[in-house]
């Protein structure tokens, strides 16, 4: 473990307000040489905004930044990389067109007679890559290899930069076991060197693993450093979600299981189902009347979890059946028609089409479901999309408005309305409440609950624990991209339920 004496990096006193956001407040935070940093939070905590401070992506308002002791002000990407600071994105920004030599060197090619040496180029890419101990032909196109292999060539290209500090933003979220144990032995190896390396991860795992300290920050302020290995697991989760276990308290639950849910077949069944690099093989029923809930950190699985039983991707693994009959054509059409929706985490991605009125969202997926050829009158349109306003009770002066205009939770709720539209018999709902104000979390909620009294199954997925144990019936505990843990009745606390999330 490096000591106090070996600070390579130091920020103090960080702060950064963007309109109606509080980005980071007074945050602090040290890299020593020779150490990996687990940079820890959820999502919208600040850690974005902290390396984008330090890489000179954004200016901060106030506080301090020192490298080696001598005080400094990051101008820009490149000043960044001048200063050896060097960050390795989730998405890899390289060009799969050129060869692995090129992007290594790319702009700092050694040139002979005013023409690239092309010799010394490929020569000195295969130095740098045996540094890492990794072998490949540096002549071949990156985008010839897999993601693991590029994401060593971006490191690579970081190292020759002469980088004394290395950010990896998100680096394992799309390698192999296998692979992600290579990644590791590189960092150490680097770690050894005496290189600072700042890990951003959500794998609880993994900053176990590879980190000497982590840093936790909640709400854009820092919660603290600790020494990595002397902070139990659960107490690492509590201090992510803010609550301590001492002041957990006995939760009033508005929905009652029925007895019969458990002793009939399930509605939806999965068995070994998954998807390699994305979700490890899990099994799940789902019955007709109940509401399950996922829990789990952000990059836990649940999300990819979601778009499976949906068939918005495509499994590798087990098999998926709806009402006894087995499913073998995945897709989102095809579920719609099966009757399976998905209302998904990011409503402005993947969501609400923001030029369309309120009417056209609300029958979007409706219409889809039935094809080309079988138009819905604009009198039915209307309708459907007045019937779902009421029901739901969503904020507008009429259905023709435009969807941009709403609030987020009216939003939200013109997505749940193009879902409802569709009757479906399983309704799977990725943080359908993230974002919006209390009054709209809970009609939603309500409204949840609701629907499974009605007989349908629901899936719900929530970043928010006390909102997962409200309206849940049983909850599965996601953690690594990894079904670990099923629970119902008495076992449906906060306690037993974060000890799973952390795995202890």
């Amino acid at each position: 473990m490096p000591n106090s004496n070996s600070t390579l990096i130091s920020m103090q006193g960080i702060s950064k307000a963007f309109p109606g956001v509080q980005a980071l407040a007074q945050v602090d935070f040290t890299l020593y040489s020779g150490e990996i940093h687990a940079l820890m939070g959820e999502n919208g905590t600040g850690k974005s905004t902290l390396i984008k401070v330090l890489t000179g992506v954004e200016r901060p308002d106030a506080g301090v930044i020192t490298l080696n002791g001598q005080k400094i002000q990051v101008k820009s990407p490149l000043h960044a990389q001048e200063l050896g600071i060097s960050p390795v994105y989730q998405e890899i920004n390289l060009c799969p067109n050129l060869t692995v030599a090129e992007n290594i060197l790319l702009g700092r090619e050694p040139r002979r007679f005013n023409s690239i040496d092309w010799r010394k180029l490929n020569q000195k890419a295969r130095q740098i890559l045996q540094r890492l101990d990794i072998e490949v032909e540096v002549t071949q196109s990156l985008g010839m290899y897999p993601v693991a292999i590029q994401q060593m060539v971006a490191i690579a290209r970081a190292l020759e930069i002469s980088a004394r500090v290395l950010i990896l933003d998100e680096p394992t979220s799309s390698l192999s076991a296998h692979e992600t144990t290579k990644l590791f032995q590189v960092m150490r190896k680097l770690k050894s060197e005496g290189m600072g390396i700042i890990f951003i991860t959500h794998f609880i795992n993994q900053v176990y693993e590879i980190s000497d300290r982590t840093t936790v920050l909640r709400n854009g302020k820092l919660v603290g450093t600790f020494e990595t290995a002397a902070l139990p697991r659960l107490e690492l989760i509590s201090k992510m979600i803010g609550k301590e276990i001492t002041a957990f308290e006995d939760m009033s639950r508005f929905k009652q299981q029925s007895d019969h849910q458990t002793e009939q077949a399930p509605l939806l069944e999965a068995r070994k189902l998954g998807h390699s690099g994305v979700v490890s093989p899990f099994d799940l029923d789902l019955h007709a009347g109940e509401v399950v809930g996922f829990a789990g950190l952000l990059g836990s699985g649940r999300t990819e979890t979601a778009r499976l039983l949906f068939g918005a991707d495509k499994p590798d693994h087990g098999s998926l059946s709806l009402a006894g009959k087995m499913v073998k054509k995945f897709s989102p059409c095809a579920s719609i028609l099966r009757g399976i929706a998905l209302c998904p985490e990011d409503r402005k991605a993947d969501g609400i089409v923001p030029d369309l009125t309120v009417r056209e969202n609300i029958v979007l997926a409706l219409q889809a479901s039935r094809g080309w050829f079988q138009f819905l009158s604009q009198k039915k349109q209307y309708e459907i999309a007045n019937h779902y306003i009421k029901l739901l009770n969503i904020s507008t002066p009429s259905a023709d408005q435009l969807v941009k205009n709403l609030s987020g939770g009216n939003q939200q709720k013109v997505i749940l309305a193009r879902w409802l539209a569709t009757n479906p018999r399983v309704l799977i709902l990725d943080e359908p409440t993230r974002g919006i104000d209390v009054g709209a979390k809970a009609e939603i909620q309500k409204l949840v609950l609701e629907l499974a009294e009605e007989g349908r199954a629901c899936v719900f997925i929530s970043s928010e624990l006390e909102e997962v144990l409200r309206i849940s019936h049983r909850i599965v505990v996601m953690r690594d991209r990894e079904k670990v843990a099923e629970l119902s009745g008495s076992n449906m606390d906060e306690k037993t339920v974060m000890q799973a999330i952390a795995g202890s």
